[in-house]
This record gives structure tokens, sequence and C-alpha cells, in this order.
């Protein structure tokens, strides 16, 4: 299976496959789960050392949960 917009451009359409996909799914899961990592470290520090509640940081976890158990409930669904 290859993408069907990449698989048009000549110069991508020899690396644009399977491989391709998976290895930029695996990218994306990995960068979105260290950066809500990072997020919740963050938020940690913030709230021991300076006793501070980053709503901000609450906003990014709450909406990489929202957007990951959404994501879980249309694939489960749909497949």
């Amino acid at each position: 299976m290859t993408h069907p917009i990449l698989s048009r451009i000549p110069i991508l359409r020899a690396y644009v496959d399977e491989r391709y996909l998976e290895h930029r799914r695996r990218a994306s899961s990995i960068a979105g789960f260290s950066t809500l990592l990072f997020a919740g470290v963050l938020f940690e520090y913030r709230l021991l050392a300076d006793h501070l509640l980053s709503w901000d940081l609450i906003a990014v976890i709450f909406t990489f949960a929202v957007v990951k158990m959404s994501l879980f409930f249309w694939y489960r669904v749909n497949e």
C-alpha cells in the first residue's frame, strides 16, 4: 500500500511504502508520548518547586488524553 498523494510525486514514489508509513506512525506516536511525559514532568516540577498550578500544562495533558481516546474509539468502532 502506498500513500495516495505522496506516491504521485515522482521523486518520493520509491520511498513511500508500508515501511515508511509504519515508521512515520511509530515516530509520531513516540513523539506524542514524549511530549506528554515532558508536560507531566514540567507540571510536577512547577507544582513542587514553585507551588504553582500550571493550567496551560494541564490543558496540554488533557487535550492529549481526549484526542488519544477519541481516536482509539473511532478506529475501534470503524474497523
